[in-house]
């Protein structure tokens, strides 16, 4: 019975102190994880690629969480992001775009199906600047999705007052530590995706590993929901001529689902991310296009020679296409799977070599030490 009484205490002690919560912070500000019909529901916006949105395993980009783009120079960094700001624009919703680098290019992003007519932007003089109007537009609650591009070029005010040889150590680390504690919670209350577009730097002295990082501190690493890394592989060739890159995509952080999934597609200069090439790519991961050879058939019937010329038979036949994406959608598990990869594949693979270079050079040397002795 003391037991029963202890429950029954406990738990009017508790209804007491959430009414004081809700008093005190209004209501909602603690709720039961599993609330049934008000449980809130992931919302996503999508990429524009259709293997990347199953690869993020939720369809998208999550509404109210950060997102990081990073990779080398002209890996399609601006590109992803862009696409995302037109894919949302479809949906009737509001974008703006930080250009913190001052670089972006108004006819590129109309190519990709951006309305440059509605979408906002600012070329901010400090990194200080660029934080408090992304802030203030988060806090708005009516912008959608939300691009800094980059965070290299989020320079802060004090470096840009010295002297150009002056050492600013970690500063722009603690700018985007600071701005990111004060941004998380209005990004999750407005429900807004933002993107921050980053570069790589190489460490210097980096024995085993990776020597590559992003700039801007560790902050973004912990605060980003999802990292995406996005690099370029090689050439989209038509006859000689180069007409896009081919691009390889991985999740390398993921909260909503498992992570370390890679895709490839084709970003064509102009255009953007091949749709029709994609379709090509995962209907054969899916087993839906047969490939012999050079060779793609879908139901028993060839439907080219070569990925160009399946991208024409699908250009001249979308519905076609429209039903082997529909199936694609389908069968998503099936090509998730085939997009899993290691958590380092790259890291892993410059260890060994890393290993093995030093084990012949550890050979070399006790040969020669053996030598020298016999000597």
């Amino acid at each position: 019975m003391a037991s029963t009484t202890s429950a029954a205490d406990r738990k009017k002690a508790l209804e007491s102190a959430l009414g004081q919560i809700e008093r005190a912070f209004g209501k909602g500000s603690v709720m039961k994880l599993g609330g049934g019909a008000d449980r809130p529901q992931i919302e996503t916006i999508s990429t524009g690629s259709l293997g990347l949105d199953i690869a993020l395993g939720i369809g998208g980009l999550p509404r109210g969480r950060i997102t990081e783009i990073y990779g080398p120079e002209s890996s399609g960094k601006t590109t992803l992001a862009l696409q995302v700001v037109a894919e949302a624009q479809k949906a009737g919703g509001t974008c703006a775009v930080i250009d913190a680098e001052h670089a972006l290019d108004p006819g590129y992003a109309a190519k990709l199906g951006c309305n440059v007519e509605e979408l906002l932007i600012s070329q901010p003089d400090s990194g200080e600047q660029s934080l408090e109007i992304a802030e203030t537009l988060v806090r708005s609650g009516a912008i959608d999705v939300l691009v800094v591009d980059s965070v290299a070029a989020l320079v802060p005010k004090a470096e840009l007052e010295g002297e150009m040889g002056d050492s600013h150590m970690g500063l722009q680390a603690r700018l985007m530590s600071q701005a990111l504690r004060k941004l998380t919670g209005s990004i999750s209350k407005s429900n807004c995706v933002v993107i921050f577009i980053n570069q790589i730097r190489s460490k210097i002295g980096v024995m085993f590993g990776s020597p590559e990082t992003t700039t801007g501190g560790n902050a973004l690493k912990f605060y980003s929901s999802v990292r995406i890394d996005i690099r370029r592989i090689g050439a989209v060739k038509l006859r000689d001529e180069i007409v896009g890159n081919q691009t390889r995509v991985k999740v390398v952080k993921n909260k909503m689902a498992p992570p370390f999934r890679q895709v490839e597609f084709d970003i064509m200069y102009g255009e953007g991310i091949s749709k029709s090439g994609e379709i090509i790519d995962l209907g054969v991961a899916a087993n839906l296009i047969d490939k012999a050879g050079s060779w793609f058939s879908y139901n028993n019937d060839r439907i080219g020679q070569g990925r160009e010329n399946v991208k024409v038979f699908f250009q001249e036949n979308p519905a076609i296409m429209k039903d082997i994406e529909q199936k694609i959608l389908a069968n998503a598990g099936l090509v998730a799977d085939s997009m899993l990869t290691g958590p380092n594949t790259t890291e892993t693979d410059d260890v060994d070599v890393e290993t093995e270079t030093a084990e012949s050079e550890t050979t070399d040397n006790v040969t020669e030490l053996k030598g020298a002795a016999s000597k």
